[in-house]
């Protein structure tokens, strides 16, 4: 089944952005990871639908991914298609007060060229590490912004391979919730809304944004962000520190000794290593806090 469909998506994207057997570490900001049995990139929204009706049509399991910023393989690896919407599919078009960007698009290239364009009100996204379908399917967010603040629309593929365009209220965007993960859509496009300001004073607050993030987070590491998304009421890193897990580590992987919040490839882990690192966490901040820490990472 899957020899018929590889020569369907070699005929739809070309053979050189078909892959097999794909190792997932350098597709992933982990750095770890199995393999994929197929890996196919699209370079145009028309062939995004027309591989996704393929895959369907096979009936094998599938995944989109973009920057792999907050997914992790596991080591035994995907055993379908994973479909990536990456830099071949990254058009950032300036209309205006807005910016109508391919999900494909890097969040931190389109908040460079919304400064770039005197344009203001992406300065949260500029060291966010994803890309732009994955940021809106999860309302991604930092320092007071989020994604929600400055979507007007999105064009998405559905279940039945139709592309529909969601406005903002559509989306039902929540904390890193959405109707894209509820509905599992896939984001083409999105229209954002930003206001005039000054290229000086928002590449001002940039820098003074990333200082913090460097300062703060473990950049030097490979990890996926916040491993874990915030209980309410309380904050993971805190809870997971108070837990005694500062630089816990399970083979090669560790909570941060910089922030608690990351869970780091420390020193060659596995996805395996990782995961029961997680797992571990989990259960100590149960048992001492009552609290259950939800994964941001997707692990598949």
């Amino acid at each position: 089944m899957l020899e018929n469909l590889v020569k369907q998506l070699i005929e739809i994207v070309g053979e050189e952005y078909v892959k097999t057997n794909e190792p997932m570490e350098s597709h992933c900001t982990f750095r770890c990871g199995g393999k994929a049995a197929v890996y196919v990139i699209p370079g145009s929204i028309d062939e995004v639908v027309a591989v996704v009706k393929a895959i369907r049509g096979a009936e094998v399991p599938f995944m989109v991914i973009g920057n792999g910023s907050n997914l992790l393989v596991r080591d035994e690896g995907y055993k379908g298609v994973l479909v990536e919407i990456g830099s071949r599919i990254a058009m950032i078009d300036i209309i205006g007060e807005d910016i109508v960007v391919d999900a494909g698009a890097k969040l931190s290239a389109t908040a460079n060229a919304a400064m770039e364009s005197d344009l203001a009100g992406m300065e949260f996204a500029h060291g966010i590490p994803g890309n732009v379908g994955g940021a809106v399917a999860m309302n991604a967010g930092a320092y007071g912004g989020e994604m929600a603040q400055i979507i007007k629309w999105v064009k998405v593929l559905d279940q039945n391979n139709e592309i529909q365009t969601l406005s903002l209220e559509e989306l039902e965007l929540g904390y890193r919730s959405s109707r894209i993960q509820k509905e599992q859509l896939i984001v083409l496009q999105t229209r954002l809304g930003l206001e005039l300001g000054s290229a000086g004073e928002i590449a001002m607050i940039m820098q003074m944004l990333m200082s913090k993030r460097r300062a703060k987070q473990p950049l030097e590491y490979p990890s996926a962000g916040s491993t874990f998304k915030r209980p309410e009421g309380h904050f993971a890193g805190k809870l997971i520190e108070d837990a005694g897990l500062r630089g816990y580590t399970v083979g090669g992987a560790q909570v941060s000794e910089k922030h608690c919040g990351f869970v780091i490839n420390y020193d060659h882990a596995t996805a395996t290593d990782i995961i029961q690192l997680m797992d571990d966490v989990q259960k100590k901040v149960q048992e001492q806090f009552d609290v259950t820490l939800e994964p941001e990472v997707k692990i598949i």
